[in-house]
């Protein structure tokens, strides 16, 4: 006899239910929000078994003290009996522009008692256009200096051209009462940094980040109410070029100015007084500029740096500034300006040099043990007035001496001329290199260890992930996915961070985003991405294959332009994010259309862009029409269950059955249904077609035995590329061959995920033979050796080797499916996920004989738990039978596994071990 699970929670032993990791619009009290209507999320935890929220109240003011009622609240949502803790949208009066709210959730537990609250803030930024009185000002190139004929000099023919960055200061003045409250608003075209009083303000880099400049420029918001004082005042800024006139990209006919000549800087202090006046500082005619010791900063070649014209106390009061020059005001237009909406880059590690090799002409090879994304602070000692010293960065070593040849254009060199100081530090501003090697040449003295520190850059979003398991192999594998997001999501998802491109290819978001979920809270992030690619759409309906669209133009190729209808559905799914559904939904369809207009027979051989297949596949070479006609079918299946979400029932039918229609013509053309053969063999084609459900039901058991006889035909090798890895583990999984998928996890030989771990990666390579034995490094033309695509099976060791994951319909993990695959070389897994709903683990272990597996829900989640078991009847919870325990419900049994419905809570549950094979799972 079973029992079923209790419905209300466990006796009263333990702590309440507690909102916590309150947000808005998915950002932890976000300074400076231009949405009008901002959603309010928050999650759970209780120590409760089977606890739940029955109701919420969210009550907002304009003071902390108002929030506990009465009539000085600006909003009241009242108590309302619901589920719901994502994504509420404020519903009171219209928000006012540069104000705080502060806000409360109070929730009610199963019971229907009031239980737990929690307080937050949020700040609107500047909501209309007409916020804005600033002016864009740049440096006036109608006032500078004169032009000398060339000379020989220390900079190459690539940054001969490139200017100084500017330096530009207003001096303003505070008498009387100090303001109550004081905020810059702030952007660039170009890179900035803001200081005021000589402190900086923030600690943002490469603000304000990049994206579709032409639509939109992102703009920072800082409380700056601590740098202030009473007397004289000066707000100043340092700009450079990055992304709006830098270097970007490969394509030498259009190397820089991809969106303007010179970087410009938008600067707006408002100062709040406590009578309610206020007072605004702006960018404006009245500010001067001069150069500085920043002799030039590019995002790829580097930065160069003369101290000898250092500037000092320049940006405090003080300072005689006749011998600067009037600056250009250069734009009025600000309707482009849009608050930042997601987290900034920040220095978010440092990496202490683990060896330093002088050679012998005095040059210093340094290791940080790390391939790494940022720059590198260095101390300097003892060097003469004049002296240069540079620093070159490489990923890996040939021969002892830098790789330099993979970073193609990109020189990657960063120059620092010393004052004479005794001590001096250099750390570039607006660079950033892809490296773990550092080439120190000219440093006077012996370079320790200590002097050499990697700085680690990336967007700040939170990590919210963590797996770990018994075998050191897969482990690696694991941190270097994690040390490949971190490189790779630098003010976009870029394709690599080294060489001369680091662009945002869709293709490699898409397959990668699963993963990079599992990671890390990336919401906001991608959502602000998915508004550049939506805003980038050609005419025609086209997404393109890179956002922001620099270098390539053309409409996008299959897997990479279905990355526009993928990554919305993804981050619906993920995070329950039903608004990017609704701003990319006539982008999903304008894509479908325009593929099944070029396309009426309805197998993907028109307009196929670059074409460029299952990209770095290896020993095989997946039919092109198979891969696109396949994407074809899956981006119009999302775009119809993307319809259904939204209530565009009519949508529904169309798109349904236009899936339907390509379903059919990819069976069709490529499939022998009566053997399971997909055309071309390989194991992508196979791949795509068993995980996008293409096959008639009666061809998979054949198709699934072809793909793994491929398998163990090569010896336990993949041949899969970007388009196909991400479906490989997964697949074999969910057909009952978790064997294979836990062999080729293992495997260490050529082509492997292991391989590269064997020579030492630290991060995931772009190919798989980026470095082999045989034939040392492939073409320098592209070989990165910190390239996330590959990585994608990252999703499968939290879903699959963990098994984390949830059930059809569900989003943001409200209905879990825990599922752990034990098996291959394995003794225990674990992970846990900081879910939207609440913190989610599984793990299991093998332990004397008996298989033990853990687990946590999150109040008001459901869970169903798949034990692998050959012996279901052996399976116990918390040390009674299963049967017994109150918060757990029998619900399935095969002969190799028992299937349970878990309560919110923690659970512990052993059994026998499984047998050889991990039952199917099935197209979950």
């Amino acid at each position: 006899m079973t029992r079923t699970p209790s419905t209300s929670p466990a006796p009263a032993t333990g702590a309440a239910l507690t909102p916590y990791g309150l947000t808005c619009e998915q950002l932890e009290t976000p300074l400076g929000l231009d949405e009008r209507e901002p959603r309010l999320s928050w999650s759970l935890r209780s120590d409760l078994r089977g606890d739940a929220q029955s109701a919420y109240r969210i009550t907002v003011a304009l003071g902390e003290a108002d929030l506990r009622g009465g009539d000085r609240l600006v909003w009241d949502s009242g108590r309302r009996p619901s589920p719901d803790t994502l994504l509420v949208p404020y519903d009171g009066p219209p928000l006012q522009s540069a104000t705080r709210y502060h806000w409360r959730v109070t929730v009610w537990d199963a019971r229907g008692d009031r239980a737990g609250h929690a307080d937050s803030w949020f700040e609107t930024g500047l909501l209309h256009d007409r916020d804005w009185r600033a002016a864009w000002i740049a440096r006036d190139p109608g006032a500078a200096p004169v032009h000398d004929p060339p000379r020989d000099e220390d900079r190459s023919e690539r940054t001969r051209h490139l200017l100084p960055c500017s330096h530009l200061r207003r001096p303003f003045t505070l008498d009387g009462v100090p303001p109550a409250r004081a905020r810059a608003y702030v952007s660039a075209r170009g890179l900035y940094e803001l200081r005021i009083n000589g402190h900086r303000v923030g600690d943002a880099e490469l603000a304000p980040g990049w994206t579709e400049y032409h639509r939109r420029v992102p703009y920072q918001t800082y409380d700056v109410g601590d740098l202030l004082r009473e007397g004289d005042n000066v707000v100043a800024a340092v700009l450079a070029d990055g992304w709006w006139c830098g270097y970007v990209g490969f394509d030498s006919r259009r190397a820089a100015l991809h969106y303007g000549e010179a970087p410009q800087l938008i600067v707006q202090l408002l100062l709040d007084y406590p009578d309610g006046s206020r007072r605004w500082v702006l960018s404006d005619g009245s500010w001067r500029e001069h150069p500085g010791p920043i002799r030039y900063a590019d995002l790829l070649m580097g930065e160069y740096v003369d101290a000898r014209e250092e500037l000092p106390g320049w940006d405090a009061p003080g300072y005689d500034d006749a011998s600067w020059l009037p600056v250009l005001v250069a734009d009025t237009r600000t309707d482009v300006l849009e608050a930042s909406a997601d987290q900034p880059v920040r220095v978010l590690a440092e990496l202490p040099a683990t060896l330093v090799e002088r050679r012998e002409d005095g040059r210093y090879i340094v290791d940080l043990g790390q391939n790494m994304v940022g720059r590198v602070r260095l101390t300097v000692r003892g060097a003469r007035p004049g002296q240069r010293i540079r620093l070159r960065h490489a990923e890996m070593l040939e021969d002892g001496e830098l790789y330099l040849a993979n970073l193609r254009t990109a020189e990657a060199t960063d120059t620092y001329v010393a004052a004479g100081r005794p001590v001096e530090v250099f750390e570039p501003r607006f660079t950033f290199h892809g490296f773990r090697y550092v080439e120190v040449t000219g440093y006077p003295g012996d370079l320790r260890p200590e002097d050499v520190t990697g700085r680690v850059l990336h967007n700040d979003t939170p990590w919210t992930g963590e797996f770990a398991c018994s075998d050191a192999t897969v482990t690696r594998l694991h941190s270097n996915i994690r040390w490949g997001q971190r490189g790779n999501l630098v003010a976009v998802p870029t394709d690599c961070p080294q060489r001369d491109e680091r662009l945002g290819w869709l293709a490699d978001a898409q397959v990668f985003l699963p993963t990079a979920c599992r990671n890390a809270d990336v919401a906001a992030f991608f959502a602000r991405w998915m508004r550049d690619v939506v805003d980038a759409q050609h005419p025609d309906g086209a997404f393109g294959d890179v956002v922001p669209e620099v270098c390539m133009t053309r409409e996008g190729a299959p897997a990479w332009g279905d990355g526009g209808v993928i990554i919305p559905w993804h981050l619906y799914r993920e995070y329950g994010d039903r608004r990017v559904l609704e701003r990319s939904y006539p982008a999903m369809k304008r894509w479908v259309d325009h593929v099944h207009r070029h396309n009426p027979g309805l197998v993907w051989r028109a307009r196929v862009g670059n074409h460029y297949g299952d990209w770095l596949q290896v020993n095989a070479e997946t039919p092109r029409d198979l891969l696109a006609t396949a994407y074809f079918a899956r981006s119009t299946e999302l775009v119809a269950a993307t319809a259904e979400v939204l209530g565009q029932h009519e949508d529904v039918q169309r798109y349904g059955s236009l899936h339907a229609a390509v379903r059919e013509a990819f069976v069709e053309a490529f499939v022998d249904v009566g053997t399971g053969r997909v055309a071309g063999g390989t194991q992508t084609g196979y791949l795509l077609a068993l995980a996008f459900g293409l096959l008639p039901p009666e061809a998979v058991p054949a198709a699934v035995a072809h793909l793994a006889a491929d398998i163990e035909a090569r010896g336990h090798h993949l041949t899969t590329g970007f388009v196909g890895v991400s479906l490989l583990c997964p697949v074999l999984a969910d057909h009952g061959r978790a064997d294979l998928a836990y062999a080729l996890l293992h495997q260490d030989t050529y082509p492997s995920w292991g391989y590269s771990i064997r020579h030492g990666a630290t991060t995931i390579w772009e190919r798989w033979d980026g470095w082999t034995e045989e034939g040392g490094f492939q073409s320098p033309a592209m070989n990165s050796f910190n390239h996330y695509s590959l990585g994608s099976v990252g999703e499968w060791l939290y879903g699959g080797v963990a098994g984390i994951g949830q059930r059809p319909g569900s989003t943001a993990y409200g209905d879990l499916l825990l599922r752990p695959a034990v098996g291959g070389l394995l003794t225990w897994a674990r992970a846990t996920q900081r879910t939207p709903r609440g913190e989610v683990a599984c793990g299991w272990s093998l332990e004397d004989g008996e298989l033990v597996v853990e687990a946590a829900v999150p109040p008001g989640v459901r869970a169903t738990l798949v034990v692998p078991t050959a012996e279901p009847g052996s399976v116990r919870a918390d040390g009674v039978p299963v049967a017994d325990r109150d918060g757990v419900e029998v619900v399935g049994r095969t002969d190799r596994s028992l299937t349970v419905r878990l309560v919110s809570g923690r659970h512990r549950l052993t059994a026998a071990p499984p047998g050889d094979a991990t039952p199917p799972r099935g197209r979950f």
